[in-house]
């Protein structure tokens, strides 16, 4: 019997002329926005060096324009990976249909492939601009972390992922004509997108606290495949309440992908952190100067005839 329910009216359309836009489309699309702008304010307090030849003692930092060119390597990965997912997602009816699984009307995305493989093409494209991409993934976790909460958040807006029915006080129905993004959206429903949201924010805060700790401030970004798991973990539970079938065991579909994604990122960060380990010693070149702070190094003198066993320059694109 239903107790009480959270209840939704109101027009999840914006009407301009004889164009109709979603509320939720727009919060997707601000929270994209919002995590490009946190990536560029991010990559511009990322300092990576200085400048050897230059005697000011020059700090680098992460090149803002790689973001675009990121950005756009995310985009294929994200597509070929969500739409893959998709189809082991509805395994049944794509066998039936094999010629639908590259007609774009034909279902969608699903979430989870699409972030696996959009990160591993956005590094992709990294390294083809000779960017740092251990610092990128660093960076990347946190836009990252940030546009997944947001959406999901989002779609509250437009009544999507709602899960399986109950009597919950903070259950979620939505009335009205909508349209409305799941099935018997009048139906009180766990409100997975929700549930979800939050969850990637507490994942979100756990990191920043260990951050603050000190932990995972190295450079070859091993903090992305913590985040990776963390979020996978997140969505493994939420979909527990999830409408969709139980295809193995306990298990519904998306959960065995997203266990995969956690087994795939504990063994990203297991490869990382044995090769920092095997990596031979390195010099971090002369100690910096009494005025200045401990990441800014000072420059060596002109007449110094010794090679500099610092590490290299870190960007070779250096800025005119």
């Amino acid at each position: 019997m239903l107790l009480a329910a959270i209840e939704f009216r109101f027009d999840p359309l914006i009407h301009l002329g004889d164009w109709a836009v979603r509320w939720e489309t727009l919060a997707i699309g601000g929270a994209i926005l919002t995590g490009l702008v946190v990536a560029g304010l991010l990559a511009g307090r990322s300092r990576l060096g200085t400048h050897r030849d230059d005697p000011a003692g020059t700090v680098d930092h992460l090149r803002r324009d790689d973001i675009l060119f990121i950005a756009v390597g995310v985009v294929p990965g994200a597509v070929l990976g969500g739409r893959l997912a998709y189809v082991a997602l509805h395994l049944d009816y794509y066998s039936a249909f094999p010629a639908a699984i590259v007609d774009p009307a034909s279902g969608g995305l699903a979430l989870s492939g699409g972030v696996l493989l959009g990160a591993l093409s956005g590094g992709f494209v990294a390294r083809l601009f000779d960017a740092p991409v251990g610092r990128w993934y660093g960076i990347a976790v946190w836009p990252m972390l940030l546009i997944l909460a947001l959406g999901k958040a989002a779609n509250v807006l437009g009544g999507s992922g709602q899960g399986v029915s109950s009597n919950l006080d903070w259950a979620t129905r939505y009335l009205g004509p909508g349209p409305w993004g799941s099935l018997g959206p009048d139906v009180a429903s766990i409100p997975a997108q929700a549930y979800e949201a939050v969850g990637v924010a507490v994942v979100l805060l756990i990191l920043a606290a260990a951050w603050g700790l000190g932990l995972f401030r190295g450079r070859d970004g091993r903090i992305f495949p913590v985040a990776l798991a963390g979020w996978a973990v997140v969505r493994l539970e939420v979909v527990a309440t999830w409408r969709d079938p139980v295809v193995l065991g306990p298990f519904r579909a998306e959960q065995l992908i997203d266990l995969a994604i956690v087994g795939l990122a504990l063994l990203a960060y297991l490869g990382l952190v044995v090769r920092a380990r095997r990596a031979p010693g390195r010099s971090v070149g002369p100690a910096p100067s009494a005025g200045l702070p401990s990441s800014v190094g000072a420059a060596p003198p002109e007449s110094a005839t010794t090679p500099d066993l610092g590490w290299p320059d870190p960007d070779p694109r250096r800025r005119p």
